[in-house]
């Protein structure tokens, strides 16, 4: 029930309302939003006309200070809004602060502390593998045995709708006696979703799987930039640098996991057991369906509910060294990749290697992101009654170097 007039379809209905920033028209300040149908409930100016406790961890135009604040008061704010979003006695207090979703302009809504990236879908972990060294090539012997992930560069995280420059660097082809020097000529997208850290944790003190939503503020959609050939030429022996470090686009909306109570579903069987720190009684699969989208047309539908490591498990593995988390801090899962062709979640995949292009509609054909292309990866979960609520888009177009 709620006294706004909300399409029964929309991805951002009563049991979604993601948080997000945004400014309005040619204005300089930012807000910290709710999307809500095809409107945006201007938080910071409701929370401050309404003298709601938690106003004042909302003015300062950027989530952290509520990410900080954590679970207790998130489950504060979010009931708060459900209520004054349904009860009719707030329509026009409420109503005031609403804005049309096409009149702003959203902002990176979180300032991102540190972000590691992980490797936790068996397909594309087998199909990279495979593509690299053929058709008998199996899982590296860890990889069944912890989430692998690495730290990456958390300064080139950007909002959706950023532009991306192809980023330059060493490459040496296959055949090629030496390397060269120059713009990537395999750049790729990896089809990703982000968990974003609220409360801290203690240097020293590992966060249990059982705590994970304690920690865990949201999930976002996540591209991450790859540019095969730099990566290929540096990851001998360490792991991945500038061929990755250049951009990683995020989405502007970040769903809480409250609203994610429906999408929730069994990870699939792990065989060898985890260790102990890595076992959790709660299920923390998710039941994602993602699409991405090559100027428009669709590429690939990756299902995310059959990745390996779960985001609690890599959240406890994250930290059982001793490793701190801070508020801020955004952590991927890794290239999200269904056992069928049509569900790979990364160009790589989807040309296996540069080898076999893929035709998009019109007769155009595709092995790697060419500049001026603009992909779009979107993505909806199970909501309540039946129906889907969204993430919104992470959307980038490639510019030349």
């Amino acid at each position: 029930m709620t006294w706004l007039d909300l399409a029964e379809d929309t991805p951002f209905g009563l049991d979604n309302l993601p948080y997000g920033v945004f400014s309005r028209g040619g204005e300089l300040a930012r807000r910290v939003g709710v999307a809500v149908g095809e409107h945006v409930l201007d938080l910071s100016a409701a929370a401050e006309e309404a003298a709601a406790p938690f106003a004042r961890l909302l003015d300062g135009g950027v989530l952290n200070p509520l990410l900080a604040a954590g679970a207790t008061t998130w489950r504060a704010v979010r009931g708060q809004v459900r209520e004054w979003l349904t009860e009719p006695r707030y329509a026009d207090q409420a109503g005031a602060h609403l804005v049309p979703r096409s009149e702003v302009t959203n902002h990176l809504p979180f300032e991102v502390a540190d972000y590691v990236d992980f490797y936790s879908s068996e397909q594309h972990a087998l199909n990279a593998a495979r593509i690299f060294g053929g058709a008998e090539a199996r899982l590296p012997p860890n990889w069944k045995r912890l989430p692998i992930g690495y730290h990456g560069r958390a300064g080139t995280v950007v909002v959706s709708g950023t532009p991306v420059v192809r980023p330059s660097g060493q490459r040496k082809a296959r055949q090629a006696a030496e390397p060269s020097f120059g713009p990537s000529k395999r750049l790729d997208i990896e089809a990703e979703v982000g968990f974003v850290v609220g409360t801290p944790s203690t240097m020293g003190t590992p966060v249990p799987v059982g705590d994970f939503a304690e920690h865990v503020f949201g999930v976002c959609l996540v591209n991450d930039w790859s540019a095969r050939d730099l990566q290929g030429w540096e990851s001998q022996p360490l792991g991945p640098f500038l061929g990755k470090s250049f951009a990683t686009s995020v989405s502007p909306w970040i769903v809480p996991l409250d609203a994610l109570e429906h999408a929730r579903v069994p990870q699939p069987p792990q065989d060898p057991e985890p260790f102990e720190y890595l076992r959790g009684a709660e299920p923390w699969g998710l039941d994602l369906a993602l699409e991405i989208r090559l100027n428009g047309h669709l590429v690939s539908s990756p299902p995310f509910a059959t990745q390996y490591w779960t985001a609690a498990q890599q959240l406890a593995h994250l930290t059982v060294n001793g490793a701190s988390l801070r508020t801020g801090d955004l952590y991927a899962s890794g290239t999200v990749t269904g056992p069928a062709k049509e569900q790979r979640g990364s160009f790589l995949e989807l040309s296996w290697g540069g080898r076999e292009p893929f035709e998009l509609a019109g007769g155009e054909t595709r092995t790697f992101v060419e500049d001026g292309d603009e992909v779009v990866i979107s993505a909806t979960a199970p909501g309540f009654g039946g129906g889907r609520i969204g993430f919104g888009d992470v959307r980038g177009r490639v510019v030349p170097h």
